[in-house]
């Protein structure tokens, strides 16, 4: 019996058809749903990676509406020129607390993936309020309305609940204290110490607002935590021991 009379069987039989399809069809979705299972496996393990702090989370928020990951990736690739200019490639267990990822398609401007303590606050600032005063041939817009922007967190504790029912750690602690910690961001060392007890790595910033916090300050609190979290010469050792 050759292969064309054998399918013949089914084009003849709605009934073997029917079950032919299912069996493919079931086949089909073992093979996307099973990896599924293993997912977890799949991720590398890092340490240091914490939810962001209310005024980072608060500059997150003004960077997603800005449009800014439509010209700054972050997500650094395995190749060579990359992290050379770049720094290590970006891992999975970067971005868990990310919703949505901010790993972007297209790079007008740099990769920003390790961006955090590369400059100052005040190089950061000057950046935004213009952009050519400190990289000549930028073609980023100007964000000096920023600076002059009071910071809307009236809703961060929200934001935050939310982001918990996404996966996000975020303690009850950590939410009814979300305000104060906003602002002790903003304070002295005092404040940024017991801020650190909630967010380990954290670093304190200097408000550049006359009336409370503004949009800038929380965006330059965003930046400047990016890629900070995670110590990589200990990532590379564990590397070299396995």
């Amino acid at each position: 019996m050759s292969l064309w009379s054998k399918h013949a069987i089914f084009e003849k039989n709605s009934l073997v058809l029917l079950i032919g399809i299912l069996i493919v069809v079931a086949i089909g979705g073992l093979v996307e749903i099973g990896p599924l299972f293993y997912l977890k496996s799949t991720i590398e393990t890092v340490e240091g990676v914490r939810p962001y702090t209310p005024l980072e989370l608060a500059g997150r928020n003004i960077y997603v509406r800005e449009g800014c990951y439509l010209c700054h990736s972050q997500m650094i690739r395995s190749l060579r020129d990359e992290v050379e200019r770049y720094g290590h490639y970006s891992v999975a267990a970067e971005s868990k607390y990310d919703h949505p990822f901010q790993w972007g398609s297209k790079r007008t401007g740099p990769d920003i993936a390790r961006i955090g303590g590369k400059y100052s606050d005040d190089w950061q600032r000057g950046h935004l309020n213009n952009p050519r005063s400190v990289v000549p041939g930028s073609v980023m817009p100007r964000y000096g309305f920023l600076e002059n922007a009071p910071l809307d967190f009236t809703h961060i504790q929200d934001d935050m609940k939310v982001l918990r029912i996404e996966g996000v750690p975020y303690s009850d602690d950590m939410i009814a204290k979300a305000k104060d910690d906003l602002k002790a961001q903003l304070g002295d060392e005092t404040t940024v110490a017991d801020l650190a007890k909630r967010y380990p790595k954290v670093v304190g910033h200097v408000s550049n607002g006359a009336n409370g916090p503004t949009e800038q300050d929380a965006l330059v609190a965003y930046l400047q935590m990016l890629g900070t979290t995670v110590d990589f010469k200990l990532y590379n050792e564990k590397a070299n021991w396995r």
